[in-house]
């Protein structure tokens, strides 16, 4: 730690960060600059070929990837996700049964549509919906099941794919975080009416931007691709297709997709390795029995622990340790400017306070995890000369 001996050494009382350049959180990964340049050229300098010619062969690839039957690219995870709703849900119902423990735009993405957000508690051992916490949500006016895939692992999709089909409710699974996951069934990416992904910066699979969608049912590609390319909503006409220059940068991290995961593996193991030895923060384990892309760190703050979560992370940020709560808050507790479902979700109120994700993705070393990990201990060491300071409001603001 750089010769820090109290908490006055941390920079949230003043001192200088342990890191000049911020580590994130998000994936960010880079492919060969060449194998980018070779698709791109393909789509604007070889003579004769399409527009589009690039994005369609990303849509073929993805779909191989998938194993499924159709593969739809939109201009946005947004656009992929908000298209296939309307496309999906039933005529004359307004409710999507959703989790609140979620992406912190997901509700928006919901009320964009006009239909309603109906939040659903989520299983304590995975963070996610399941059937058993969907099921006390469905009702007569439920319009579709949103199966949202956690950070770490997957939801509970077999459960899922039997309530939607036993109720006759249309599933979608929002699959953002899951790309390269397996299940008990199979690969993710063939699972409900249809599964909706990111090509975002961040996500594991990088097209600078975009999202895109797997199905099995020709017709509803046949409609989500229509949609995509003109369809009128009821705020107008749509243009959300995905550029070949997104196409390009996502074909080429296609390409180096395995290797990138054996990347990511080694930096899991090395948060697994030392995390154990920092008493009150436990990580969250991948599943290895199926296919993993050990792309997300995230870890549970214990009761053990002594310091609040909030402050846990405002010091790591101080030190440009871009730590940032797992879903917090709730999304049934934040407030809203649209309709939406009242709810009372206690086990989520619980669970959105105690995880965290921590640095990972490809600016990410196993030197900057020593350093990470070495930090968390010295706030444990020091936790009560910290709480001390806070209170006597010498924070560095």
């Amino acid at each position: 730690m750089n010769g820090r001996q109290g908490a006055a050494d941390l920079a949230l009382f003043g001192a200088p960060p342990l890191f000049t350049a911020p580590k994130s959180t998000s994936n960010l990964v880079q492919p060969e600059f060449g194998r980018f340049l070779d698709y791109a050229q393909a789509a604007f300098v070889t003579p004769g070929t399409p527009p589009g010619a690039v994005t369609k062969l990303l849509e073929e690839r993805l779909a191989q990837f998938h194993e499924v039957a159709h593969c739809v690219s939109f201009c946005s995870g947004f656009w992929a996700l908000a298209v296939t709703m309307i496309a999906l849900a039933r005529p004359g119902r307004r409710e999507v049964v959703m989790p609140s423990l979620t992406y912190r735009r997901m509700a928006d993405v919901v009320a964009w549509t006009g239909m309603l957000p109906r939040f659903c508690e989520v299983d304590s051992s995975t963070l996610a919906i399941s059937a058993a916490t969907a099921s006390a949500c469905l009702g007569d006016d439920t319009a579709l099941l949103l199966g949202v895939h956690p950070i770490v692992n997957c939801c509970d999709v077999e459960g899922l794919v039997d309530l939607a089909t036993q109720q006759g409710i249309p599933l979608l699974f929002d699959s953002v975080e899951s790309v390269y996951e397996a299940c008990d069934s199979g690969r993710v990416g063939g699972f409900g009416y249809a599964e909706c992904f990111s090509l975002h910066a961040s996500k594991l699979l990088n097209g600078f931007e975009g999202g895109y969608v797997t199905t099995n049912d020709r017709a509803l590609a046949s409609t989500l691709a229509s949609l995509r390319d003109g369809g009128t909503l009821q705020r107008g006409a749509l243009d959300a297709r995905l550029g070949d220059t997104h196409a390009a940068m996502a074909l080429a991290n296609l390409d180096e997709l395995d290797a990138q995961v054996l990347r990511n593996r080694e930096r899991y193991y090395h948060y697994r390795k030392l995390l154990p030895a920092v008493p009150g923060i436990r990580l969250i384990d991948f599943d290895e029995t199926h296919r993993t892309s050990y792309k997300n760190i995230v870890v549970e703050q214990l009761d053990n622990w002594p310091l609040s979560r909030s402050l846990t992370i405002d010091i790591l940020n101080a030190e440009r340790v871009l730590a940032r709560a797992y879903y917090a808050p709730p999304l049934h507790s934040k407030p809203m400017a649209y309709p939406y479902i009242p709810a009372d979700l206690p086990q989520t109120d619980r669970l959105a306070g105690r995880f965290a994700l921590m640095p990972c993705g490809d600016f990410v070393t196993i030197d900057d995890i020593d350093t990470v990990v070495a930090l968390l201990s010295f706030i444990r060491a020091h936790a009560d000369e910290i709480r001390a300071r806070v209170e006597t409001a010498e924070v560095n603001v």
